[in-house]
């Protein structure tokens, strides 16, 4: 039987452009000097762990099918692993740099669908890793993500057991149409049966899912923003770093004026770390319209669309029929990821008020009783964050652009170093790709006590990108001063 991409697979294949290439990235900085050696055998080693990483996609010859993955005959890891440098001092904004000119070029479809740069030259005697994989690729479940795969929680690298891999025969043009004509003709029956299922679950389910994702977005299209355009090919590429205590610290203080119902001012809902997070994007992009001389209301808001990670239920599979394809994604970990649309209160001048709208909306959410806590998926085995990126990425594949303004993807992951080779991670940013009709897209990652905030935007559109990180820092001081 054909390894065959499935039809959100293949969707991102197909939807693909210039404008909006569908990989998804990290930007991993390093501690010690590099040995690119040990790192290349080291890369080589865990490949075996994602198999998919030596395969290509094959089409179908008249689109009979979806395409199937093969092994690559001609696998070279010296084409994938690629080594770079940077030009002395070997800055953080160089890097940035760097990431912004390299993250938006397409894969080469006739290879697998990954690459990892290896930056030498960062001041401090570092180095840095930068990935690149297809969202075809890494499904959570097949594939994880690279990083997930190469980093460790030891300086001692666990050794990969030998490598006796070889690829096996691509399959020839009349095995190809064979194989989807075989899988046409099984499929009638079950299809059929499909639909009427379908049929009959639309007809006793409307009220069901009267507040689900669906049914909020066709209600309301989200408001007009400056983020929507259309994309160039080139990118702008930002970060920020805080300490995640002092996320943790404004959750846990206004937590607890939400118990003090005498307080004033308390909020109703206890907010979570996440509901701090969106706050202070809330504060930055509020700070960033009216740098721009935009004209901020009251009413202002930008609508984002945040990916959750949920436990499965009973009913999971009817409800998934009544939601577009990519409204959520599975994964190998146990949970499903879902999504959230947002309205974040940009126009809202407190602080305060800003983390209460944001947590009131996010309440359903925690108090049906499935969403899985952060330091749950922080356990995660390896570094799951780039994996869970990933997955957050593909939610918002199958969902109209009109729905939402904005993607932010915020994963927490292990609070305790990684290493590569011997090399302890320092800093791990995400390279969230910008949909078509979005010039930005947030990604954050907490690690080893730190938060860590990617801002990829469309260099034309949010020139001024650079100064994003300036107004986070500000307003994640604003709201630890109503903290206080």
């Amino acid at each position: 039987m054909s390894d065959r991409l499935s039809a959100l697979d293949a969707s991102f294949l197909y939807a693909e452009e210039p404008g909006a290439p569908q990989h998804v990235g990290t930007v991993m900085t390093f501690e010690g000097p590099l040995d690119f050696p040990r790192l290349q055998r080291h890369v080589a080693g865990r490949i075996a762990f994602v198999p998919r990483y030596r395969k290509r996609v094959r089409a179908v010859p008249g689109g009979l099918a979806n395409p199937v993955w093969v092994d690559d005959a001609r696998f070279d890891l010296a084409f994938h692993v690629r080594r770079s440098a940077l030009p002395r001092p070997g800055t953080l904004d160089q890097l940035r740099e760097l990431v912004a000119r390299v993250h938006p070029r397409q894969l080469d479809r006739s290879r697998p669908l990954w690459e990892l740069y290896v930056v030498e030259g960062l001041e401090g005697d570092r180095f840095a890793l930068v990935s690149k994989a297809h969202q075809a690729l890494v499904d959570g479940v097949h594939a994880l993500d690279l990083a997930q795969v190469v980093l460790d929680a030891s300086p001692e690298a666990v050794e990969a057991p030998p490598d006796a891999w070889r690829p096996a025969p691509e399959p020839s043009v009349l095995d190809l149409v064979a194989g989807a004509a075989l899988e046409a003709a099984q499929r009638p029956g079950e299809a059929v049966r499909t639909v009427r299922r379908r049929a009959a679950e639309v007809q006793q389910g409307a009220a069901r899912v009267a507040g689900s994702l669906t049914r909020l977005a066709v209600q309301r299209s989200a408001p007009e923003s400056p983020l929507d355009v259309e994309l160039s090919q080139q990118r702008r590429y930002a970060v920020a770093s805080h300490d995640l205590a002092e996320f943790r610290d404004v959750a846990r203080r206004h937590g607890k004026e939400a118990d003090n119902t005498r307080s004033p001012g308390a909020l109703g809902v206890r907010p979570t770390v996440n509901d701090v997070v969106l706050a202070v994007l809330a504060g930055t992009l509020r700070t960033w319209l009216q740098a721009r001389g935009a004209v901020v209301t009251p009413t202002t808001r930008v609508r984002a669309l945040v990916p959750v990670s949920v436990l499965p239920a009973d009913g999971d599979d009817e409800q998934r029929m009544l939601e577009p394809p990519g409204a959520r994604a599975d994964s190998a970990f146990g949970t499903t990821v879902d999504g959230q649309l947002v309205d974040l209160p940009v126009g809202e001048p407190s602080p305060v008020m800003r983390l209460h709208q944001v947590a009131y909306q996010l309440s359903p959410h925690r108090e049906g009783g499935r969403a899985v806590r952060a330091r749950e998926l922080a356990a995660l085995a390896g570094f799951a964050p780039p994996t869970l990126h990933s997955l957050g990425v593909r939610v918002a594949a199958g969902l109209s652009r009109r729905w939402f303004n904005l993607l932010v993807t915020n994963v927490p992951g292990p609070q305790e170093p990684m290493y590569c080779a011997g090399a302890r991670l320092a800093e791990t940013y995400p390279v969230i790709p910008l949909s078509p009709g979005h010039a930005l897209a947030v990604g954050v990652t907490s690690y080893d006590g730190r938060v860590f905030v990617g801002f990829n935007a469309d260099r034309d559109a949010v020139a001024d990108v650079g100064e994003m990180p300036t107004y986070l820092a500000e307003a994640l001081a604003e709201l630890r001063e109503t903290a206080r």
